[in-house]
């Protein structure tokens, strides 16, 4: 895909979609491959594009991928042909004829890590190094305030309000919550602002640990730190990213008690729907849920 083609698609994404970078950064990974495949080495244009082109790339790329990605797939797909729609690029509205990808939600038990687990993911690396130190941090703002990675990724010096013990945590849809700041959290941040964090002119409070100093462009960056902090700990995991944490947090907090719109509210949930997901993992609770089998135990 043309440079000037993702520049553009990615600002329409952020700006009009209102986006994160993190969803915008998979769109449009999304839409390089289906560029790829439908051009190849031929000259890209986007007037020629069909209906057909769309569902076939679906179609082919549904059998290899789980089904919550095909589903962002067809997401991404629909928003490219609106956005080249709006551009005049192309003149039929072609977003009606991508297909939908069936998903049942709630259909996969989440397999989050105890709090033994996670307290031994925190202890890995190295603290007496710089990126020990932030590596450190980033998982403790994932395992204890159940952030997500492109709220770490994006939180500014500014954001942090020590006088109040308050973080901005810039989220989904340009939203804005305010967040305690934890005791050990607090610890970290600090330690690490103070002798971990190159000096330079960048506002992110993540940087990276070479020149030239700079923040950390995408979301994907704690993909291998959370990795590699699994991997040390001995713990292995068929989810090994970032939200294996923020998740493990929301099903301990499920466990002690704690009531869905409250763990909703802690996330920043739009939907209590979407909190429900930890019901499942909650299995002493739908235990007492269960009604006696008439016939015995089998």
């Amino acid at each position: 895909m043309r440079d000037h083609i993702q520049q553009r698609f990615s600002r329409y994404l952020m700006n009009e979609r209102g986006l994160t970078s993190g969803t915008v950064d998979v769109y449009v990974r999304i839409i390089r491959q289906f560029v790829k495949a439908r051009f190849g080495k031929k000259p890209i244009r986007f007037n020629r594009l069909t209906h057909q082109d769309i569902i076939r790339f679906i179609v082919r790329q549904a059998h290899t991928v789980h089904a919550s990605y095909a589903q962002t797939m067809v997401y991404a797909l629909r928003a490219f042909v609106r956005f080249l729609h709006v551009r005049g690029t192309i003149t039929a509205v072609m977003s009606a004829f991508v297909p939908t990808v069936a998903t049942w939600r709630l259909s996969r038990l989440p397999q989050p890590l105890t709090a033994q687990q996670v307290e031994r993911v925190l202890k890995m690396g190295d603290q007496h190094t710089v990126i020990g130190q932030r590596n450190h941090t980033m998982l403790l703002m994932l395992a204890r305030l159940g952030l997500r990675a492109g709220e770490v990724v994006n939180l500014q010096l500014d954001d942090i309000h020590w006088d109040t013990g308050e973080l901005i945590i810039r989220g989904k849809g340009n939203r804005e919550d305010k967040l305690p700041i934890l005791q050990d959290v607090g610890k970290a941040l600090a330690r690490y602002i103070r002798y971990g964090r190159p000096a330079c002119a960048m506002r992110h409070v993540f940087i990276h640990a070479k020149k030239p100093y700079r923040g950390f462009a995408r979301s994907s960056a704690l993909y291998p730190i959370v990795k590699q902090a699994l991997q040390c700990a001995g713990i292995h995991s068929t989810h090994a990213g970032p939200h294996i944490l923020r998740h493990s947090l929301a099903s301990r907090m499920l466990h002690k008690g704690i009531s869905l719109p409250v763990i909703s509210k802690i996330l920043r949930h739009r939907s209590l729907n979407t909190t429900q997901l930890y019901t499942k993992v909650d299995l002493p609770g739908l235990r007492m849920l269960a009604q006696r089998w008439p016939g015995g135990a089998l």
